[in-house]
């Protein structure tokens, strides 16, 4: 099997080991691959046959779906491994927005604790194949970390450029200990993007941003992998975090490739959420997306505090395709949905909780039925953001209801009996 780039603007076919991060018309890349030799349910067995394989291909939660994702990579690959992420259903988490049939598939698993992973061990093996010298990625914190991760792995340079007093230390920590150049850019993150584009062309490194269409193969996965956890059933909706839109992208395209080869018979309805200060797919939507919008982002959900969607096209389509909708959350429905999941005992980063409290708004407006099968998509892990965390449960004034205090006591067994009575 074999695969090519393909210029969604355009047509123009590339080789599957072009370089360029874009097509010479300026429209965005996709990878395509040459169908695999079973569909239907024989692929869904082969599939399934692999979770029990000790092959290092096979126990990836990417690489086990090689024939959808790269197939003609398996002797480069750069994996950690990746994916098998749990697929949690927490009945706190359903009673609160009022669906008993939400599941939670918990991206923050992943190595560096983020779904871009995923993207990553995709991204920065096609960087080996085509014997890129170094590997770019602008930033707003875990793309930064996994291409770090992913990069030290391969033995290849790393450059990240990140937004400048914008990132969760959880995250730039990262980044520092896997030993990548991390420049700090005086600017938000579309600065930061625009500049590494340019690098990209200038310098001759390989861009890993999810423009890069390797990238998004790997971020398919996640719902693969969800289908397959399943058993290869349909949800009614797939919920998700939305920022530069990589994900949006992904998603819609996997489940449009997994109809066509008989995995599933039908398509589930994505939901994208954005946080109301940085909204501009939401915007698009509104207006049946008859134009792409901008805005200068703010929100305490760093991950997605972006203004100016790289993948904005590609997400149009999936959104189109699934009968899809757009959907914003305020930054305290997004705490209160954070402080929902971390007392659950299962956690995430602000813009992971986008999804819950996404889920719960569009199930108060009557869009998603109460009886409905879904699943919504936690991206990053509890300790990516430990300040927005900290800020929330021991600074914010007054006292969110979810808050929960630290009590600093006097060390005696009666204090702690008070407190304890207070309990």
């Amino acid at each position: 099997m074999s695969s090519l780039q393909v210029c969604a603007a355009c047509g123009d076919k590339l080789h599957e080991l072009d370089p360029r991060a874009r097509c010479d018309c300026g429209g965005l890349l996709e990878v395509r691959h040459d169908p695999p030799p079973v569909t239907g349910a024989a692929l869904r067995e082969r599939f399934d046959a692999r979770m029990g394989s000790l092959d290092p291909l096979d126990r990836s939660g990417v690489w086990r779906f090689r024939e959808l994702v790269l197939p003609s990579a398996a002797d480069q690959v750069v994996s950690h491994p990746e994916g098998n992420t749990p697929l949690l259903a927490r009945a706190p988490i359903a009673d609160w927005t009022g669906i008993a049939g939400l599941r939670l598939k918990h991206e923050g698993h992943n190595p560096t604790g983020s779904f871009k992973d995923r993207g990553m061990t995709v991204g920065v093996t096609q960087a080996r194949r085509i014997g890129s010298r170094a590997v770019a990625c602008a930033s707003t914190g875990n793309t930064a970390a996994a291409l770090a991760a992913y990069g030290a792995q391969a033995g290849l340079p790393v450059l990240v450029f990140v937004p400048t007093g914008q990132v969760a230390l959880g995250k730039l920590a990262q980044s520092l200990a896997y030993g990548a150049k991390t420049l700090l850019v005086r600017g938000d993150f579309d600065a930061c993007l625009r500049l590494v584009q340019q690098v990209a062309d200038e310098l001759g490194v390989y861009l890993l941003n999810s423009i890069n269409p390797f990238r998004v193969e790997g971020q398919k996965t996640i719902v693969l992998e969800l289908l397959q956890q399943c058993g290869w059933r349909v949800p009614d909706w797939i919920a998700f975090p939305a920022g530069n839109l990589g994900n949006t992208a992904a998603f819609g395209k996997a489940l449009a490739e997994a109809r066509v080869l008989g995995l599933i018979d039908r398509l589930p309805r994505l939901a994208a959420i954005q946080a109301a200060g940085a909204a501009p797919f939401a915007l698009g939507f509104q207006e049946g997306f008859a134009r792409r919008h901008r805005v200068t982002a703010e929100t305490v959900a760093t991950a997605i505090k972006i203004g100016d969607p790289a993948s904005w096209d590609r997400a149009v389509r999936s959104i189109r395709e699934t009968n899809g909708v757009v959907a914003t959350v305020t930054d305290a429905e997004i705490l209160e949905a954070k402080a929902i999941v971390d007392a659950a005992g299962v956690g995430c980063e602000p813009a992971s909780a986008a999804s819950v409290a996404g889920v719960k708004a569009l199930r108060a407006r009557g869009i998603i039925a109460p009886e409905a099968d879904v699943v919504a998509v936690l991206t990053g892990h509890v300790l990516k953001d430990p300040g927005a965390l900290l800020s929330y449960h021991r600074e914010t004034e007054p006292a969110p209801a979810h808050a929960n205090r630290p009590i600093e006591i006097e060390p005696t067994v009666a204090a702690v009996a008070a407190v304890f009575g207070r309990s």
